[in-house]
């Protein structure tokens, strides 16, 4: 300790720097050890010291832990040396109380300490044995948390880790106090529960596990599960999770009964459907830490332990048949001590009246197993009085030995004490199960196995491996049943979950659970998410399953067949997912060269395939050649020399996918100043442009269904690859029309579907002109394609080319040009305008020479308008479907042949009895509006009403085309975006979870669904073209989900108000009052409703509206806050009044505007919410009278012509749109806002 001098002037003299210099981060350890050894000593031989030298050393122990830093790492020695300390203090200073009370005041008001005090009591309860202290601190935690209400506090949360910590430092000295803690999980406080349910986690999993468990720790920790168990249905959110939590690291300790792992399942099953995010993804792990330590088998295939369980469970049938043939059916011993106890009580209770034993030595025997037998002799020949007689006698010859032990007895004694009734019985049913025991070389006391003959023997191993075949057919299908559940997580808005089920999945898998496939095919698409997380946990799955499963590297034919699996009846946007992680894991050399190899030889045939797998590896080459383009091009010839050579015509799908594989050899790539680079081609003369030609040209005249899509393929790669792919494909029209026009024989039979031309009867087989008509709206399609996304890149490319060769001349011209100023230059305005121009030229050739008079394509498109127009000629399906879908090619060409023939396309849209050209027209449609939006705008009425197209499959592709459009702003979203809240309910369930997409994602556009909700109320509610009620009421309440905010509640509420006047129906009234329920009982929507009750009042007087009323009144007396209660009282009864007697005049209601809807609009128009119009509620028109609409969204309503199709020949085009037309009839149009 450091001194200071003073001096006679009494100030002291301050000492030099260095005197002063105490560290006293290292003192402090030693301060506090010095004065535990000095404590230690024997200061006060005549008693305990003055309790205020105590206090003066422990405030220091305490005050060292009231600060933040004790709980840091480098501040071990510190909580070391004051754990000593205070265990010092109260085994020599009576400290215990004080101790006791100084952590519950350390833990109300210090949140941090808890991991200290938890190590501080750990030491004193391991290293000093002062484990009572332990139970008094769970007791002062108890009654301060009674005291407090156990509500939330920042105590009562510090108490709560501090209880889950010290449950797992020591485990065995809570145990014995644990009834103190039960009662803690019916308090409020969430953390208080999660703290208790850790406490009993830790004892299941540091106490209670193991097989050497008395009965006593058994039914402990069953009653501890059981609790743990029932907090999977906390009313808190937290808890919940916590439990899962908790539950699962039961599981991963090995500490949960076999019995228990059924009844398990099934309940995190029940969780995945929780609300809560934090609940579903522990739900999910507890699922796969279940899987994981399963004790029962590695492999859950259930088709395999169906047949086993069978198979065993037979011959156990035979077994127990010839057992109870040779010596009928064995007794349980517990069937027959129920079944003699009603004889055995009253021969009991005589033989204890009787006080005395008979004389039996010649059956006592020498040992207690040949007494134990005498008496189960006895009893099973029903001479119970002398059995208890002799048990008896037992307790007095063996008073210490199982199961003659009194629990009354003294092994000092001579003699037994008295023997009761319970005790004897528990003699008696020992004897009659066999339970002897005998001791072992160390003293204790064991039970011998009993002798059985084999054939019981052999019944005893069927029975247990039938019941354990059993137990693992009821878990493997208790964990299957929860792959569904799971499989719906993967399309969850949040990546944590999402990839929480991408382990499940790659669990089961491991564990060849069924369904395991569906699932890892469920989540390919994930692979193109936009999380990185997300993306990055597929990868990682399927690189574990197929690339490194259980850790080693597997050989190349299992990993081409578990890829080829995944390639089996996919579609394409999962073959297109594939190929991303395929290429990847190439690019990342992580398939070796043999499996290069293997494929190679499987589409060459030198390995035995069948067509399927050769596909397979096909499509593989063509994945591999993404990242690494090598793969295909150094094998370029073998391709289309196997694949497109003479026996292409065998399987057109080979061929197919041949063409596509090849195609993957070219990608866009950009140099290092950003600039595209020049594509790769090849020469037009190149064998495979011939080898294309011979296989298109000679499958043309076969009806083979593989033939258009293999044709569709080639014609897309001679595009892509060729010098001049405009040439040859011209030239392969020129040959497949000659073929079609070349003389046939005679006697082939005429197709019905065929043209006829100048009255003459030759006639052309269907599927001949469907070939030419697919390969001619392919080519012009692809004609555009290759102008637009080649030719002018090229021409971009090749114009920056010559500007850098030319930079000089550049910069010297650059001073002449006076027309382009600084500014444009620094804004890019002349690059863009360069742009521009090069798009502007590739317009003009597609609009003005691709199908003009004299172009190769103008001489079919006479043809394929012909067979749209006339479906009732041209009455084959497959030619109509091949027809509709070449003229939406077409349309893509030229604009103004789009415009002449739009009229066309909608009328197949809406009148075509087949559901493929809907959907075909639909999606052509789609594209068509990012083509020419401006062409399609007035048409979108047409196909919003495709929405409730009676066919599932164009109801779909409706749903999908606007809702592409819709999120790209490219339709104008307006009041027949009700149509699409509908589908929310369509019976199909993959319609339904679309519909719910869209809106999620509209959700996320502002306040989109919060302005469109009023028209969706108004058309849905229309009797006309709405909806019935009970769709209505499912409608509306997944819409209002929407609303979040309380501004939009508010105005809502006054919204739903206002259009109780301009209702007519009691449909109307009834859907409104539904409308107004749905929304949250706030005190600014319960203001509103009164400021607008004119409106409603005399709606009242219907039941239904004023039910609805009533359970709105219930609402808001258990949201509002108690000072509130007279509104709602008040309000309660007005409408009670207005239901009872109609309008009261007490209210200030004007009796006029309740009924003419002309008052109404008077009545109202100064006030700051108008009336709104929206079309189909019953609404009255007002010609002269201009209403300003604020209910509604922004969108103006357009009228539609019943009688817009006519009938369609080749000049039906419309002259106006169907906008002008109307409007023409209507007057001047309004100006748009």
């Amino acid at each position: 300790m450091q001194t200071l001098n003073v001096v006679a002037g009494g100030k002291a003299r301050r000492p030099k720097a260095a005197s002063l210099s105490v560290d006293w981060e290292t003192d402090r350890v030693s301060s506090l050890q010095h004065l535990t050894q000095l404590l230690q000593l024997e200061l006060w031989p005549l008693g305990p010291p003055d309790a205020a030298l105590t206090r003066i050393v422990t405030r220091c122990c305490y005050r060292l832990l009231e600060s933040p830093a004790v709980v840091h790492v480098k501040n071990k020695p510190v909580r070391d040396a004051v754990a000593h300390l205070l265990a010092l203090m109260i085994r020599r200073y009576n400290h215990m109380l004080g101790a006791t009370l100084n952590i519950m005041q350390l833990l109300q008001h210090f949140e941090h300490v808890a991991p200290a005090l938890v190590h501080i009591v750990s030491i004193w309860a391991n290293e000093y044995g002062l484990k009572t202290i332990v139970g008094e601190i769970l007791r002062e935690i108890r009654l301060t948390v009674d005291n407090s209400g156990g509500s939330e506090t920042l105590g009562v949360r510090a108490m709560a880790a501090f209880l889950s910590e010290l449950a797992e430092e020591i485990p065995a000295a809570i145990l014995p106090n644990v009834s103190l803690l039960l009662d803690l999980l019916n308090k409020e406080s969430a953390a208080l529960r999660t703290g208790v349910l850790s406490c009993l986690s830790h004892m299941v999993c540091r106490s209670l596990s193991g097989p050497g468990l008395d009965a006593d720790s058994r039914r402990l920790r069953d009653a501890f599960l059981d609790l743990l168990s029932q907090h999977l249905h906390d009313c808190n959110a937290l808890v919940r999770s916590r439990a899962l939590q908790l539950l699962a690291a039961v599981v991963r300790g090995k500490a949960l009964p076999l019995k228990r792992f059924q009844p398990l399942v099934t309940l995190a099953t029940g969780r995945l459907s929780d609300k809560a995010v934090n609940v579903c993804k522990n739900a999910i792990n507890l699922l796969a830490a279940i899987l994981a330590n399963n004790p029962f088998c590695g492999r859950l295939s259930i088709d395999e332990l169906s047949l086993s369980h069978q198979k065993e469970l037979t011959k156990l049938l035979s077994l127990r048949a010839e057992r109870g043939t040779a010596a009928g059916a064995p007794l349980n011993p517990q069937e027959e001590w129920e079944a003699i106890l009603p004889e055995l009580l009253p021969a009991l209770q005589a033989a204890l009246d009787e006080g005395e034993t008979a004389e039996r030595e010649g059956e006592i025997g020498d040992c207690p197993q040949a007494l134990c037998g005498a008496v189960c002799a006895l009893l099973k020949d029903a001479r119970y009085r002398e059995a208890s007689r002799l048990a008896l006698e037992g307790l007095s010859v063996y008073p210490d030995v199982f199961p003659f032990l009194s629990p009354t007895s003294d092994p000092q004694d001579g003699e037994g004490g008295s023997v009761d009734e319970t005790s004897l019985l528990r003699i008696l049913q020992a004897c009659l199960r066999g339970d002897s025991t005998e001791q072992d070389e160390e003293g204790d006391w064991k039970v011998p196995e009993p002798e059985v003959d084999e054939g019981t023997s052999a019944l005893a191993r069927q029975e247990v491996l039938v019941q354990y075949l059993h137990d693992t057919l009821t878990f493997g299908e208790a964990i299957q049943s929860a792959i569904e559940i799971v499989g719906k997580l993967l399309a969850s808005k949040n990546p944590s979950v999402v990839q929480d089920a991408i382990h499940f999945f790659v669990s089961i898998a491991e564990f060849d659970v069924p369904g395991s496939m569906a699932g890892m095919k469920q989540m390919l698409p994930l692979v193109c998410s936009k999380e990185p997380g997300v993306r990055e946990a597929v990868v990682d799955a399927y690189r574990q399953l197929y690339l490194n499963p259980n850790g080693k590297r597997p050989k190349p034919l299992v990993l081409v067949q578990n890829l080829t699996a995944l390639i089996f009846d996919a579609s394409m946007e999962r073959i297109k997912c594939l190929e991303e992680l395929v290429s990847e894991f190439v690019r990342q050399q992580e398939v070796g060269d043999s499996v290069i190899q293997l494929l190679w030889e499987r589409f060459t045939g030198k390995v035995a395939a069948t067509a399927d797998e050769r596909r397979a590896a096909v499509i593989l080459l063509g994945m591999g050649a993404r990242g690494e383009a090598e793969i295909v091009g150094s094998n370029l010839e073998t391709l289309f020399t196997v694949g497109l050579g003479p026996r292409a015509a065998e399987n057109y799908q080979l061929a197919r996918d041949v063409c596509t594989t090849i195609g993957k050899i070219t990608h866009t790539k950009k140099g290092v100043s950003g600039q595209r680079e020049a594509s790769f081609r090849l020469p037009s003369d190149h064998p495979l442009f011939s080898s294309i030609s011979t296989a298109v040209t000679e499958g043309f005249s076969t009806p083979s269904p593989g033939w258009r899509p293999f044709a569709e393929a080639a014609l897309s790669l001679v595009y892509r690859l060729a010098e001049t792919p405009d040439r040859l494909a011209g030239r392969l029209l020129v040959q497949c029309s000659r073929l079609l026009l070349s003389p046939r024989p005679v006697s082939a039979p005429p197709s019905p579907a065929s043209p006829q031309s100048n009255g003459t009867t030759d006639q052309v087989p269907s599927h001949l002109l469907a070939n030419l008509v697919c390969l001619v709206g392919h080519v012009a399609l692809q004609q555009v394609v290759h102008l637009e996304q080649n030719v002018a890149p090229e021409i971009q490319r090749r114009r920056l080319e010559r500007e850098q060769h030319s930079s000089k001349q550049r910069t010297a011209n650059t001073s002449k040009r006076g027309s382009v100023s600084a500014m444009e230059e620094e804004l890019g305005l002349v690059e863009g305008s360069v742009e521009d121009t090069e798009a502007d030229l590739v317009r003009r050739i597609c609009d003005g020479e691709l199908l003009e008079e004299g172009q190769l394509l103008a001489a079919f498109v006479p043809l394929v308008v012909r067979l749209c127009s006339n479906p009732g000629a041209y009455a084959d399906c497959d030619l109509a479907t091949v027809s509709c879908l070449a003229l939406c090619k077409l349309t893509f060409v030229s604009h103004d042949f789009c415009e002449r023939n739009l009229r066309l396309l909608f009328t197949l849209l809406e009148k075509s009895p087949s559901p493929s050209i809907r959907c075909n027209t639909m999606v052509a449609l789609g594209d068509l509006c990012f083509r020419f939006p401006n062409l399609l705008e007035p048409w979108s009425p047409s196909m919003y009403s495709r929405l409730r197209d009676p066919s599932r499959s164009v109801r779909r592709t409706a749903l999908i085309v606007m809702t592409h459009l819709i999120l790209r702003d490219m339709v104008k979203v307006k009041g027949q975006i009700s149509e699409i809240a509908v589908l929310l309910v369509d019976d199909d369930e993959e319609i339904s979870l679309l519909a719910r997409s869209f809106f999620n994602e509209l959700s996320c556009k502002g306040n989109t669904v919060y302005n469109l909700l009023p028209d969706i109320i108004s058309r849905l509610s229309d009797v006309e073209c709405g909806i019935e009620e009970e769709p209505f009421h499912a409608v509306m309440r997944l819409t209002f989900g929407y609303i979040t905010k309380d501004r939009q509640t508010e105005s809502l509420v006054e919204k739903l108000c206002q259009r109780f006047r301009t209702a007519t129906l009691d449909r109307q009234y009834r859907d409104l009052a539904f409308c107004l329920g749905l929304l949250p009982a706030s005190e600014r929507g319960l203001r509103k409703i009164q400021d607008n009750f004119d409106c409603i009042s005399d709606k009242l007087q219907q039941d239904y509206v004023y039910q609805q009323f009533q359970s709105l009144v219930g609402r808001l007396r258990r949201a509002l806050r108690p000072e509130l209660k007279v509104l709602v009282d008040e309000f309660e009864q007005r409408i009670c009044r207005c239901h009872s007697r109609g309008l009261d005049e007490g209210d200030s209601i004007d009796a006029k505007s309740s009924q003419l809807p002309k008052a109404v609009a008077k009545g109202t128009a100064g006030k700051k919410m108008s009336v709104s119009e929206t079309p189909g509620v019953g609404r009255r028109r007002k010609p002269r009278r201009k209403v300003c609409v604020d209910f509604s969204s922004d969108e103006e309503d357009e009228d539609e012509d019943d009688d817009q199709d006519a009938a369609v020949m080749d000049c039906d085009t419309p002259v106006l749109s169907p906008i002008r037309r109307s409007g023409q009839r209507r007057g001047p149009p309004r100006a748009r806002r």
